[in-house]
């Protein structure tokens, strides 16, 4: 064949209504694959236009195949399809999976009950240098962004609390917002939402490489608990650095506080001081510090219990980090509410 093979849909606009049949005589000692396509595209023309064909004339080769791509099913394009399913279909399966997790999260929360209890009878001994080691990735490295959330959050809890007082010319009661503000529930909220993305996700993303590098496994064969080993010192850690940050959280958002109010809106150092010290007393730091530790508790549990979960490929690490995320801000969030109308209800 000395010319270029005509186009397919060319060739049917030439091709006469009338054929009933077609042949083929060739005498080809080589062909290409470029052949092999445009008498496939022919045959199926044929077809379509109710041709008998009669495939002796082709090369053996072609015809066999020929015969073997006409065996092979039809497989659909992945993600070609649009999903029939409608919004609520999607919200109830939606729904419905937040069930389904549910007894996974009560078995793994029995798994470090279990382990914290066999950790205060002396029954295993946690490694302190990995404790260390995340009481200083969780403390000491998060100060730097938990100093500016919190601060930029007492800054605009001063300017809320001014814009609204100073129709009532009581500005200086911008202490006791911003004081009891921060020391109740907006120091240890952000801070939990901040260890949360920090923190949480990271618990996520290293335990769920250990997934993939099949190191966990390889912990239970050699009769060691993953739970005792890797997910006891990142809890303990949390529950013990959280609450300190939520001190120190509290403590710089009063700063910011003073700062604009002194600054701005001309109320006295002395007079903010002690506003903020009549306002406070013991049981505002109580509450605080309970909200901490609760918050710091479900924010290693989240990114403990999505690093365990993760599958066994790059994909499911990000996946377990991103959902990690995503629990713990969730649990932070009805933790938050419950606390809220339980120190209510006892009148603290």
């Amino acid at each position: 064949m000395d010319q270029a093979l005509p186009f397919p849909d060319r060739l049917a606009a030439e091709l006469a209504d009338g054929i009933d049949r077609l042949t083929f005589k060739t005498d080809l000692s080589s062909w290409d694959s470029g052949f092999l396509a445009f008498i496939s595209r022919l045959l199926k023309l044929c077809e379509e236009r109710k041709i008998r064909v009669e495939r002796e004339g082709l090369p053996e080769g072609v015809r066999q195949l020929l015969a073997m791509a006409e065996a092979a099913p039809v497989q659909k394009l992945a993600g070609t399809g649009q999903s029939d399913e409608s919004l609520l279909f999607r919200m109830g399966s939606a729904m419905l999976a937040v069930f389904r997790d549910g007894p996974a999260m009560l078995g793994f929360l029995g798994e470090i009950i279990i382990s914290f209890s066999r950790l205060a009878t002396g029954k295993i001994r946690m490694r302190w240098g990995d404790l260390w080691w995340e009481v200083e990735e969780a403390g000491p490295r998060a100060l730097l962004i938990v100093s500016v959330i919190s601060f930029l959050v007492g800054l605009i809890l001063a300017y809320l609390g001014a814009d609204q007082l100073r129709m009532v010319g009581a500005q200086i009661f911008i202490a006791d917002l911003v004081a009891i503000g921060m020391v109740r529930e907006v120091g240890a909220l952000m801070t939990g939402v901040i260890i949360a993305g920090r923190t949480g996700s990271a618990f996520a993303a290293k335990l769920g490489t250990m997934q993939v590098n099949e190191e966990i496994d390889a912990f239970r064969t050699l009769g060691i608990s993953p739970i005792d080993f890797l997910v006891l010192p990142r809890m303990v850690a949390l529950i013990l650095m959280v609450p300190l940050l939520t001190l120190y959280a509290s403590f710089v958002g009063i700063l910011a506080g003073l700062l604009i109010s002194t600054t701005i809106f001309g109320i006295g150092l002395f007079e903010y001081y002690n506003q903020t010290v009549a306002a406070l007393d013991l049981s505002h730091f109580m509450v605080g510090l309970v909200k901490g530790t609760v918050y710091g508790s479900v924010v290693a549990y989240s990114g403990c219990l999505r690093g365990m979960q993760c599958g066994r490929n790059a994909t499911a690490v990000g996946e377990a980090a991103t959902s990690a995320v995503v629990t713990g801000i969730l649990l932070i969030t009805i933790s938050a509410s419950v606390l809220t109308v339980f120190f209510y209800q006892l009148g603290i």
